[in-house]
């Protein structure tokens, strides 16, 4: 099927190059999604227990997982599709071409989720059109985020319904037939890397995630939130919650072989050998001129911060500039005006999909303790406290 201009909708975006606050107060940088497109939910059922079971980062890796399987098959037809981060899930936006073969891919990864795991993974789709009919809005943007990185800007409230309406609908586990031909795709998964210390001594990390309560007034709110974080932690760069020097690599069979389990849904000992092998050496590349700037790249290429109708950010500082910030948040929530949750750790935890070494990479980072689904906890008790008949 030939690629057609609805399919190239994201591709063709103009990327802004401007801050998150001055972005989200223009509203004519926004595009109206087309009502043939889809979204699709994926997220690992009970991911809170899970993580207070100490599987927060097999939670990760099933999530990345999932982002790892879809962006490989929309780069077959050279189409680029927003997806958002969350921890344990993800959420992506897709024309209605490539809808297929992403849940083809996503229903195998399913299945070895399940019997590697033993974890339950959601996937279920919804169309945009049928949010539209709902009355839900669902607008995008492009931004700069870093030099190399640029992020999906959601505003409205569809992919929250969106959320709602799958998890509520689908069933937890969609049975497939076995196509002995179908080969699941998740080449340029990695994961790799020691729990990652924050950048400074005396920091934390900070998972945070920011609800408007009024969607007509979630431009200002997640504007007024953003600000509050620049003036407290710094710009994008000087907040982030990982630096090049802390970055180490890690060896162990235990590591590698959870990361083949995910791709293969299966032991693979050459695979495991030579990715052993290939990570040994990289101890040592890492420390070459040419290493320490990829190593500079992958700081630049993290996903920090998502904005999918809500604020999710992981951010590093000081105690104090936490506590500060909670302050101001209190106030912005007793206002009316948002509803939040937050989660501290003492590092965190990187994920990443890698196509190639040089531009094609990006990495997502999570609280080493399952930060994203500890502060969706708190955050999600907050919500059922004003609707408990709901």
């Amino acid at each position: 099927m030939a690629v057609t201009n609805n399919d190239l909708f994201y591709n063709r975006l103009p990327v802004n190059e401007l801050s998150l606050s001055d972005l989200l107060s223009e509203q004519h940088l926004f595009f109206t999604v087309p009502q043939s497109w889809y979204v699709l939910i994926t997220d690992v059922k009970n991911s809170t227990q899970a993580a207070q079971d100490g599987l927060h980062q097999t939670v990760n890796l099933v999530a990345t997982g999932c982002i790892v399987a879809a962006l490989n098959t929309a780069y077959k037809k050279n189409i680029t599709v927003p997806f958002f981060f969350g921890g344990d899930g993800a959420t992506f936006i897709i024309p209605a071409s490539l809808l297929e073969s992403t849940l083809e891919a996503l229903y195998h990864h399913q299945k070895n989720v399940l019997e590697t795991f033993k974890m339950e993974l959601r996937v279920g789709h919804i169309s945009v059109a049928e949010l539209y009919t709902e009355k839900h809005e669902l607008k995008i943007s492009k931004l700069k985020a870093s030099k190399k990185l640029n992020i999906p800007v959601v505003l409205g409230d569809g992919l929250s319904f969106a959320e709602k309406k799958i998890k509520s609908d689908a069933q937890s586990v969609v049975v497939i037939e076995k196509n002995k031909e179908y080969e699941l795709d998740m080449s340029g998964m990695q994961c790799r890397w020691d729990k990652i210390k924050p950048p400074a001594t005396d920091f934390e990390i900070i998972s945070l995630l920011v609800l408007s309560k009024d969607n007509g007034l979630q431009p200002a709110a997640f504007s007024e939130v953003m600000n509050m974080v620049d003036e407290i932690f710094g710009q994008h760069e000087e907040r982030k919650p990982i630096s090049a020097d802390k970055l180490r690599i890690v060896a162990t069979f235990q590591k590698i072989g959870a990361e083949m389990r995910n791709r293969f849904g299966k032991f693979n000992l050459i695979y495991l050998v030579k990715t052993w092998a290939t990570t040994l050496l990289g101890k040592l590349y890492f420390k070459t001129k040419k290493g320490k700037e990829y190593l500079y790249k992958l700081v630049e290429l993290t996903d920090t911060l998502v904005i999918d109708g809500k604020i999710n950010t992981v951010i590093t500082g000081t105690a104090a500039q936490r506590q500060k910030l909670v302050q101001a948040l209190d106030q912005l929530e007793q206002s009316g005006l948002i509803l939040y949750g937050h989660h501290i750790s003492d590092a965190s935890i990187m994920s990443c999909y890698v196509r190639n070494m040089d531009e094609d990479h990006i990495h997502f980072i999570d609280g080493a303790d399952g930060g994203y689904t500890k502060a969706a906890g708190v955050l999600k008790k907050k919500i059922a406290d004003l609707n408990p008949a709901n």
